[in-house]
């Protein structure tokens, strides 16, 4: 009785945080805008009976999926927040992997410290650390306040409002979910291992290529779905640091949302966003599940 209520705990969880939720999500993208309160229509009545139920489902229509697919707006912005969150993690992942691997290399007394400094920025509001950015890619900033001190550069750099300060401001806030899972996977690796593949003959280079990095592998998986996720639907980045040029999802659902109160369409483009994150992840599920069937 109790193994079934522990595992019961998880699953209630999900029913209730992510699956009635996509559920209320998916029912208002069949609806149909409103002006009304909520704005969207049909409601459930269960006061009419069937007939209240029947008319509800009969008034359910995928006209708002359909819209998507007539308007560029909707997939140059999924194409955009993909190929942003894709290079931003990559981005990631090349300066936390060095980080993550130096820690795991850290004398012992040091790993604790060096944790605590990966933790610490979480220990201020998320809104604070993307406004401090603001301060400093500004024209009038730190960053090119200290390239024309040193004499690198004569003239300030347009860096805010750009892709690139997107880029930034995306590696900063999710460095720490890059390194964590990679720090996890390096420090339990057998050292000894690293020797052995040096006594067959193996560089240090080659041997980090063909060792370390495979035994990493499920930690570098793991970083990377860790920052793309949330960045491919990301919002207060762009909106803070990127210009008028810069087409994410995230800013498209909060115009619908709060600008043109299009409550349907807003939650269609969110099922669509849904489906791109889980998609590729059912799949590498999958294919992790042959791998293992293969290897067995």
């Amino acid at each position: 009785m109790r193994r079934a209520v522990l595992i019961a705990v998880p699953y209630l969880w999900l029913l209730a945080l992510f699956l009635v939720p996509f559920i209320i999500v998916l029912k208002i993208s069949l609806s149909d805008i409103a002006l009304a309160r909520p704005p969207y229509a049909p409601q459930l009545d269960l006061n009419e009976g069937w007939a209240g139920i029947r008319a509800f489902f009969a008034g359910l229509d995928f006209e708002n999926f359909t819209f998507l697919t007539t308007d560029d707006l909707y997939w140059k912005a999924y194409l955009s927040s993909v190929r942003i969150a894709a290079v931003a993690t990559l981005c990631t992942l090349l300066v936390g992997y060095p980080i993550a691997y130096g820690m795991a290399r850290a004398p012992h007394e040091w790993r604790p410290t060096l944790l605590m400094l990966v933790i610490l920025p979480f220990w201020t509001s998320f809104l604070i650390r993307v406004y401090s950015w603001i301060g400093i890619l500004s024209t009038e900033g730190v960053l090119n306040q200290f390239l024309m001190g040193i004499g690198l550069i004569g003239e300030p750099l347009t860096i805010l409002n750009t892709n690139t300060a997107v880029y930034i401001g995306i590696v900063y806030t999710y460095l720490p979910f890059m390194i964590l899972p990679i720090y996890s996977a390096l420090e339990k690796m057998d050292e000894s291992l690293l020797e052995a593949a040096e006594d067959l003959g193996s560089s240090r280079l080659a041997a980090f290529w063909l060792v370390t990095i495979p035994l990493s592998r499920n930690g570098i998986v793991a970083g990377c779905f860790l920052v793309f996720i949330p960045s491919i639907g990301e919002f207060v980045i762009p909106s803070l640091l990127g210009g008028s040029d810069t087409l994410m999802i995230g800013k498209v659902l909060w115009e619908e949302f709060f600008s043109n109160r299009d409550w349907p369409v807003a939650s269609a483009v969110a099922v669509v966003l849904l489906l791109i994150l889980i998609i590729p992840i059912v799949l590498f599920q999958r294919s992790e599940e042959k791998a293992r069937e293969a290897g067995r």
